[in-house]
């Protein structure tokens, strides 16, 4: 990717924990985009109430509507998340449940990458699994390979400061996000041609 096509992402940490593996993942992908990317986070998933539609009734929650802005003004979106029991985190299901309720959805044609990290040996599969039948009916454009589905976490961060220490999985993080800044200027061009 060159710096004569910009690129701005976003990140979606699927994780509230200040020191989760995810968060870790999350902190470092600025410095492992390719020149002319950057990556901005998104705000906490915590901050959503939990999702109601009486609640809704009354209005979208700040939050909710800051975050599908920031998605919609976006070129694309890297979810990184943790695995709960098979499955996705139920913050970040809550979050995106919220952001499938802003008009216009942020996520239609939007192109998003997913990461995960686990300390077992699956390394979130199963939690990516799921967020792509939940993307699927957003309408978002997912990109497939190369994955990063990092197993035996734990063996890949300093336990201290909880920062991605493991030279192969951030070079397996960078050959990604190259890969992903390909397939979402292709996006952007595919819909400025249409």
């Amino acid at each position: 990717m060159s710096a004569q096509t910009p690129l701005r992402l976003v990140s979606l940490l699927g994780s509230l924990r200040r020191a989760s593996f995810n968060a870790g993942i999350a902190r470092a992908l600025p410095a492992l985009a390719p020149e002319g990317v950057t990556i901005e986070p998104l705000g906490s998933i915590g901050d959503f109430p939990i999702y109601d539609g009486d609640l809704e009734a009354q209005g979208l929650p700040a939050p909710a509507v800051a975050m599908a802005k920031a998605i919609g003004a976006a070129d694309g979106v890297i979810v990184v998340t943790p695995e709960y029991n098979y499955s996705i985190p139920g913050g970040l299901k809550n979050a995106i449940d919220w952001l499938s309720r802003v008009k216009p959805n942020p996520f239609l044609d939007k192109p998003v990458a997913l990461q995960s990290a686990s300390p077992g040996m699956l390394g979130g599969a199963r939690a990516q699994y799921h967020l792509r039948q939940s993307f699927v009916m957003l309408e978002a454009r997912l990109f497939n390979k190369p994955e990063v589905i990092i197993a035996s976490a734990a063996q890949r961060f300093d336990v201290k400061t909880g920062e991605l220490t493991d030279q192969p999985t951030r070079e397996l993080i960078a050959k990604q996000l190259a890969a992903f800044a390909t397939f979402v200027a292709a996006c952007k061009r595919g819909a400025a041609a249409s």
